[in-house]
């Protein structure tokens, strides 16, 4: 049985000092989430392996920190030609390997050579302006700067349901700012990974960088703890569930000089109001809803509608997702949503489908294997909730479930629907729709989450704006267009430049004692 994808120009391998490694084995198995028995990737990693990359991006890091940032600028966009070039190949990898539809993971592969535009990118509101390093005179001989260094090795931990475009917007400023890179993809997408680093290796080669600059190891539970919680690594990029972000935050409570960003996910909510262009709202929250199977951290998880609109929406949102095209990824035909990512995560949607209609809840649609199809495959959720709350066991409950399910509850008033968008322990996206400024106005000053949307879904972001969540959504280190300000720290630094110095009173220095 094969063993690697035809888009791979290595067999499976960790990438550890600009060397190949190979890894054979069945520790991680990738599999096509339509097709199940074809086999994407396979390999068995270590810890051991994990160690020497760490040292390996160790070594390196004076000579590339060093390195002149014009330099580092042409390896970027060496990479920048080469991921260009690769784009409907890494398309096409993406969707073989996540069940994500292909209008989606093109759509991704297209983002990873944007990344380095946007990051180099200068000006007022660029990432660029707010990590350059400024001066001014404190008086007459004495003068001020701010320098900008790199963190040191950074470890990007990569998620599988935006396995290239993600962790790329970690490494692209990362290797701007003179950091070296041990990235570790998703065990659930290792061939993306290693299709990813295999472009950087490139690129690095190409432009003469030197070895271990950047590096690639595979793994699971126990590679990624090695990684997150080694004190040679100065800095983890992170991007997944709430539960790994609090294992890695708890890591590393003991090495507070440690650079820790998360991003974590959501349970996303998006308000209705009356006044509302109401077939807009529905477009919008069915997309946000189920587009890429409903796995992407900003899906919108919480439907709240004001009740005097309630059995003109719910009914719609209902029929429009009862009518999305479900099926191969690959197909001739439009596709809006392929497969979820694996079996376990189909039974995780159909267990918490159970739950909540057990506990209460009124379902509307109802979550389905297709037939005659032996992928992954689940057709969307639709459930009514009286209420949202930050309960575990009832129907309301604050729970993230990765998978194309919508709950949904009315409200009376503006004021509750806030209340019910509020009721949440996350607090990456919201959105609301009215044409009410005074209501939009309102809900930018009052509801909580990073990212605050008006008239449109929660789901999608703006490469140009920051990226990111509260509570168990993030640590206040958004990323996207914000991704510079955590790999550099501010370093103040003060030069006399004439022979003045300070005699305080109390103090007495003669210069004869000098000699």
């Amino acid at each position: 049985m094969p063993n690697n994808h035809a888009a791979l120009a290595s067999l499976p391998s960790n990438l550890i000092k600009n060397q190949w490694l190979p890894i054979p084995g069945n520790a991680i198995v990738s599999t096509m989430p339509a097709n199940p028995s074809q086999v994407i990737w396979s390999g068995s990693s270590s810890v051991e392996a994990v160690e020497q990359a760490i040292r390996s991006a160790r070594e390196v890091l004076p000579a590339w920190s060093r390195t002149p940032i014009e330099d580092r600028i042409k390896v970027l966009r060496r990479f920048q030609e080469i991921a260009q070039s690769k784009v409907e190949e890494l398309g096409e990898l993406i969707s073989d390997e996540t069940g994500k539809a292909q209008w989606e993971s093109k759509a991704e592969a297209g983002l990873v050579p944007g990344k380095v535009d946007i990051t180099l990118e200068e000006g007022e509101f660029s990432g660029r302006h707010r990590v350059s390093n400024f001066s001014f005179p404190l008086n007459d001989s004495k003068n001020a700067r701010c320098l900008f260094k790199p963190h040191g090795v950074m470890a990007v931990v990569g998620p599988f349901n935006f396995p290239a475009h993600l962790p790329n917007g970690h490494i692209i400023p990362a290797l701007l700012t003179g950091n070296t890179i041990v990235f570790k993809p998703s065990d659930k997408t290792p061939a993306v990974g290693q299709f990813i680093a295999e472009m950087y290796q490139q690129a690095l080669e190409d432009c003469g960088a030197p070895a271990g600059v950047f590096n690639m190891v595979q793994g699971a539970v126990d590679e990624s703890i090695a990684l997150c919680s080694s004190d040679q690594v100065d800095g983890v990029l992170f991007t997944g569930s709430w539960a790994a972000g609090r294992a890695i935050t708890q890591a590393n409570l003991d090495q507070p000089g440690k650079i820790i960003a998360l991003e974590m996910g959501g349970n996303n909510p998006a308000i209705v109001m009356p006044d509302a262009d109401l077939y807009q709202a529905v477009v919008e929250v069915t997309r946000c809803a189920f587009n890429t199977t409903g796995q992407r951290c900003t899906s919108t998880r919480r439907l709240i509608v004001h009740e005097d609109i309630a059995d003109n929406v719910i009914p719609a949102i209902v029929k429009a997702a009862s009518n999305l095209t479900i099926g191969d990824p690959s197909a001739p035909e439009p596709v809006f949503m392929g497969p979820i990512i694996s079996e376990e995560a189909r039974e995780q949607v159909f267990a918490f489908e159970r739950k909540v209609v057990e506990a209460g809840g009124r379902l509307l649609l109802e979550s389905t294997s297709l037939p005659n199809h032996e992928g992954w495959y689940c057709t969307p959720s639709i459930i009514e909730v009286p209420e949202f709350t930050l309960g575990v066991d009832d129907c309301g409950c604050d729970e993230e479930v990765f998978g194309p399910l919508l709950r949904i509850t009315t409200v009376k008033s503006l004021d509750e629907a806030i209340q019910q968008a509020n009721a949440t322990r996350y607090g990456l996206s919201a959105s609301i729709f009215t044409a009410d400024k005074e209501s939009q106005e309102r809900f930018v000053a009052e509801c909580r989450a990073g990212c605050l949307n008006i008239n449109c879904g929660t789901a999608g972001a703006s490469s140009k704006l920051p990226f990111g969540g509260l509570g168990y959504s993030g640590n206040h280190r958004p990323a996207g267009a914000f991704a510079l300000d955590y790999t550099a720290y501010p370093v103040a630094s003060m030069e006399e430049t004439g022979d003045a110095c300070l005699i305080p009173n109390g103090m007495r220095v003669e210069r004869d004692w000098i000699g």
